[in-house]
């Protein structure tokens, strides 16, 4: 019979290594990350700039390749699969958010999400993606006429339209004041519930963990503490 702990993991990682090839010499991103990641549950990646974390996030989002180990997505090794098979992988299976918003700007709130429904196989419509973050009173406002944390809470909106299994986010808050960042991790922590999302988050922030599940920090490309935080809290409740 399968094993229910396996077949509970959103993600397997085992002996992860990237190394990166610079006029000075090789630099080693990641140094044999072993990780399991279990489906549904949020994930804050913590450490200084250059630790790894966002490599990580890269290779498990499908936006770069390891340079040896295994990187498992129910299933399916990320690590060995073609560029067409990771295409769709981040198509089907992904919603990113990054720092930057990366909105188009000639287009509304609306528009911006429709850009990822129309190629999604079950998408919300944008217009219930964007009520998940609070904007149904900004469809069509365009990203010049939004403030920042709207502007980023319609890229959140934009991720999740496609209902994805996992949520992966990069400095998400990077870009913005504190109470804008609090209410976009609400968003966040909102509908990443709602779709039962895997949510992996990479912050400077330490104040970050306390609405995690788990938190894991990075040092020198390698993971170097991994906590259980038993009672995570409400974005709403804490103080950036």
């Amino acid at each position: 019979m399968p094993d229910p702990a396996v077949n509970d993991l959103a993600f397997s990682v085992r002996g992860l290594t990237k190394v990166y090839a610079t006029a000075a010499g090789p630099v080693h991103a990641l140094r044999g990350v072993d990780l399991d990641v279990r489906r549904g549950e949020t994930l804050v990646l913590l450490g200084p700039s250059g630790s790894g974390k966002s490599t990580l996030l890269n290779i498990l989002g499908g936006l770069d390749r390891a340079s040896d180990g295994a990187a498992i997505f129910q299933g399916q090794d990320l690590t060995r699969d073609s560029d067409k098979a990771l295409t769709a992988y981040r198509r089907d299976s992904v919603g990113f958010i990054f720092q930057f918003f990366n909105l188009v700007p000639s287009l509304t709130a609306r528009e911006n999400v429709a850009l990822i429904t129309e190629l999604a196989r079950r998408p919300m419509t944008p217009e219930d993606a964007l009520a998940r973050v609070g904007l149904s009173d900004r469809l069509d406002h365009f990203p010049a006429q939004l403030s920042g944390g709207q502007q980023q809470r319609v890229a959140v909106a934009r991720a999740i339209a496609k209902r994805p299994q996992i949520l992966l986010c990069d400095e998400p808050t990077g870009s913005l004041d504190s109470e804008s960042g609090v209410q976009v991790l609400q968003a966040l922590r909102d509908v990443s519930r709602a779709e039962a999302a895997t949510t992996l988050i990479v912050s400077h922030n330490a104040d970050f963990a306390a609405m995690a599940d788990r938190v894991i920090r990075f040092r020198d490309g390698a993971i170097t503490d991994i906590a259980v935080n038993p009672h995570p809290v409400e974005p709403r409740e804490m103080r950036l």
